[in-house]
């Protein structure tokens, strides 16, 4: 079978010049904003090429440069209509550069007028500050050493700068990667008028992005090649549903027009949409996934098809969280029925035991701020927000540890792995299930080691905890999940 390239595939639209350089070959950039870009390129004739530079030494640089740039990208799940499987080649990727391999080639890229976006998604730990990046290192290990240098480059030619958009999934990454740039600039001793530069001539976005990335379909690769009729080793799979939220000023969106062909909000304020999917999509998961693995479910799909499960989901999403959400009703209304969707997504197999993992934490930063909000403004807690920690404690109290050394709690007589940070493990482990349930709910809900603060202050809540922790103990978990929307 043959492999894909541009001579397979000669019709495919390619744009003619790098307007974007990108650090990060990976799934989620190449399925997400590469693809958004190809939209723009064939269907209002823009002219947006992509130069990826690979921010690690090894990577799938020279994979892409086999098949000239191009590869598929099948985005298939759910949607109002029924399920959808949309399939295309990607032709936004024009160049490829290794640093490691030859970092002049890297520098180089400075000198394409037309260059004008920096993209990246080098992970959470990739905007951070080293202060071991030296100026002469070929290539800097960190991305913003690479930047840093880069920007230098740029500004050495005497050209102008950049309109920088990190996707990495941080809190204000625009400008926590602009931080670490200056603070690499003063390091080096770059001098006042590059900082000056840095500051007038770029502009740093925060963005938020929002798209369920499954990558390589390894396993289904025989079926789906004979299907494509060609064979492509950069095949990438994701799900239909897409956004990427761009703060910054008017000019972004007027030079990156993405918006007229994708799900592309331009903003001046990306807080309200971060704190949307935080609390709707993530929230959901945390609330309703251990206790709906404690009543016999494993995956996200089975939650969806359930008789208890989904209506208790339903009221916590519609109820509870979407209240407390601070954009307007219609839009926050939309991404509800979106979040049930894409839970719905048969082409996704999640499983619950993978979302479980430091539940703890996410309890904490995805739930307890909108448990919170509907107490202040109930006067009472949210009684399947409550549920959700209420399952938690049974999911972690008694664990123990195996002989490999790994925590482990029982379902059905069956052990399941519980992973978390060692202080919860430690914690949890040193509970029985045999205590009473309101002296566990005080023990728990007043760690302020776990939560940051003490909940038992949150008006009803120790005493709700306590109430369905003996449901729970009398009359099984999956009645009482049933018994929250009585």
């Amino acid at each position: 079978m043959n492999r894909l390239n541009q001579q397979l595939c000669p019709t495919v639209k390619r744009p003619e010049h790098i307007r974007v350089m990108q650090f990060g070959e990976g799934n989620f950039l190449r399925a997400f904003v590469d693809e958004m870009l190809d939209n723009l390129n064939t269907q209002c004739g823009g002219d947006y090429g992509v130069a990826i530079v690979q921010p690690l030494d090894r990577g799938m640089c020279h994979m892409l440069r086999e098949q000239d740039g191009l590869y598929t990208v099948i985005l298939r799940g759910r949607e109002e209509t029924g399920d959808v499987k949309k399939v295309k080649i990607v032709g936004s990727v024009i160049r490829t550069v290794e640093p490691y391999a030859d970092f002049q080639s890297y520098l180089d890229l400075a000198k394409e007028d037309t260059l004008r976006f920096i993209v990246s998604n080098t992970t959470e730990a990739g905007i951070v500050y080293t202060g071991q990046d030296q100026y002469g290192d070929a290539p800097q290990a960190s991305y913003p050493g690479k930047l840093t240098r880069f920007l230098h480059e740029r500004y050495l030619l005497g050209k102008p700068g950049f309109i920088i958009l990190p996707c990495e999934l941080i809190d204000d990454n625009g400008a926590h990667l602009k931080d670490a740039v200056l603070k690499t600039a003063a390091q080096w001793q770059l001098g006042d008028d590059f900082i000056a530069w840095i500051e007038k001539d770029n502009i740093f976005c925060s963005t938020l992005v929002d798209r369920i990335v499954t990558g390589f379909p390894r396993k289904e690769l025989p079926g789906l090649f004979e299907e494509l009729g060609y064979e492509d080793q950069q095949l990438d799979t994701a799900e239909p549903f897409g956004l990427w939220v761009i703060e910054g000023p008017e000019q972004v969106k007027k030079e990156l027009p993405l918006d007229q062909v994708n799900p592309v909000v331009f903003t001046d304020n990306v807080k309200p949409y971060k704190l949307r999917k935080v609390r709707m999509l993530n929230g959901a998961h945390t609330t309703m996934v251990l206790g709906a693995y404690l009543a016999g479910l494993d995956t996200v799909g089975e939650c969806m098809a359930d008789k208890d499960v989904r209506p208790f989901l339903e009221k916590a999403l519609y109820d509870e969280i979407m209240p407390n959400v601070p954009l307007p009703e219609n839009v926050v209304r939309e991404f509800a029925a979106a979040v049930l969707l894409r839970f719905e997504n048969p082409f996704n197999r999640h499983e619950l035991l993978s979302i479980a993992l430091n539940s703890v934490s996410k309890w904490t930063a995805r739930v307890l701020p909108t448990l919170k909000d509907y107490t202040a403004k109930t006067s009472s807690p949210a009684p399947c927000l409550a549920f959700g920690l209420s399952a938690l404690i049974c999911f972690y109290t008694g664990i123990r540890q195996n002989a490999a050394g790994d925590y482990e709690g029982l379902r059905n007589g069956l052990p399941y792995p519980v992973k978390d940070d060692a202080p919860v493990l430690a914690f949890f482990s040193g509970l029985s299930k045999d205590t009473d349930s309101r002296k566990l709910a005080q023990a728990v809900l007043s760690n302020e080691n776990l939560w940051g603060e003490d909940l038992t202050g949150i008006p009803g809540l120790k005493d709700l905890v306590a109430k369905q922790l003996d449901a729970i103990r009398a009359n099984g978990m999956r009645a009482a999940i049933r018994a929250t929307r009585e």
